[in-house]
């Protein structure tokens, strides 16, 4: 026990640097953000969106026995809209959160990144402006539009998002090269800032790397057997069901049926894609938390407890999401409580860097 304690606290100091604090704060707030918008899109733009875009659908069908060319392209062109709203909503979601494991990634990284503090601070820092710039710019798209822009197919908030993404890449670029620039300082037995990691991580950086571990070996098991079933067993698929529609309209037959079988097709496919993509990513931000104890300025007890809150939320959110097949609205309001739940944890972690921020730069 006494052993765990001293490595835990020397992985602390070698982290525990301002460049680092400011990686992880800011990757813990993009991925809180990130989830926050997950879950206010959910409710007030996936759903409502999904069923515009079905209702529009329906009438263009409708539309194909008059042969009123004019009103089938003017109800498509309103679905191009409903789904470029869902798109920059989806978009803004996952890149706020990815960009949020890169930081904190970035942050477990700097002990071995052979720049100069205050270059790795204004690079950190530039980090932070481009990483809250791209996901802001991204869901600012459908809403800019190419209002006063210089070109006739990308807006302004296009341009500030593939600026902010192309900065990022190219610190990125720096990241590697202040990692290649160690290794070659080792390998010539120059003295460098060193960074071993220890043998043993406390408890609530097992807790976590264990959870996170299981939750992706199901992720990959189930995107296995996801794809699979779609791939061979799943029938009739999306091009077939459009197809009757399409027919059925134009010799005037009902198509209440097909458009139930298309609305079947797209919750499975809806939900199937989500619980995976939610199991994958919860599973990678329980492995990168873990990395990121040390830096939390809170007793073992609550970081244990913490750690063990996050866990199971975020086993609880992909489940929840997968049983809206049986129990719908039951289960969508459980897969929102626990990405609630997740969130405070993840809150509680945020604070926790902030008050080591503020108790170091105190000193």
């Amino acid at each position: 026990m006494a052993a765990t304690k001293i490595e835990s606290l020397a992985l602390a100091k070698a982290l525990d640097t301002r460049v680092s604090r400011v990686f992880s704060a800011c990757g813990l707030f993009l991925i809180l953000a990130g989830m926050l918008l997950g879950d206010v899109f959910a409710v007030f733009v996936l759903h409502p969106n999904n069923d515009r875009i079905g209702a529009a659908l329906y009438a263009a069908a409708m539309a194909i026995p008059a042969g009123d060319a004019d009103a089938i392209m003017a109800y498509f062109q309103s679905i191009g809209g409903f789904l470029e709203n869902r798109g920059t909503k989806v978009d803004a979601h996952s890149h706020s959160i990815i960009i949020g494991f890169l930081a904190v990634l970035l942050a477990i990284l700097q002990p071995l990144v052979a720049w100069s503090a205050k270059t790795k601070l204004r690079i950190a820092w530039i980090f932070v402006a481009c990483a809250v710039t791209l996901p802001v710019a991204i869901f600012a798209i459908y809403y800019v539009g190419l209002a006063y822009s210089p070109s006739a197919v990308i807006g302004w908030a296009s341009i500030a998002a593939d600026a902010a993404g192309l900065t990022l890449a190219l610190i990125v670029v720096l990241q590697l090269m202040g990692l290649w620039r160690y290794w070659r300082y080792w390998r010539t037995g120059n003295e460098v800032a060193g960074f071993e990691r220890p043998d043993v991580l406390d408890r609530a950086s097992r807790i976590l790397l264990v959870g996170g571990s299981l939750l992706l070996l199901a992720g990959f098991l189930y995107g296995a057997a996801y794809a699979g079933y779609t791939k061979y067993l799943l029938n009739p698929g999306e091009v077939e069901i459009l197809r009757n529609i399409v027919t059925h309209a134009a010799q005037g037959q009902s198509v209440d049926a097909d458009f139930g079988a298309y609305g079947g097709y797209l919750a499975f496919r809806g939900i199937s894609a989500a619980a995976h993509a939610h199991v994958n990513a919860m599973a990678i931000l329980l492995l990168v938390l873990a990395l990121v104890q040390p830096l939390l300025f809170l007793s073992d007890k609550w970081k244990n407890r913490w750690a063990t809150v996050m866990v199971v939320a975020a086993t609880a959110l992909p489940v929840s999401i997968l049983l809206e097949f049986k129990y719908g609205l039951i289960a969508g309001a459980m897969a929102d409580i626990s990405g609630l739940i997740a969130m405070v944890a993840l809150s509680a972690m945020f604070i926790g860097v902030a008050r080591r921020t503020g108790a170091m730069d105190n000193k």
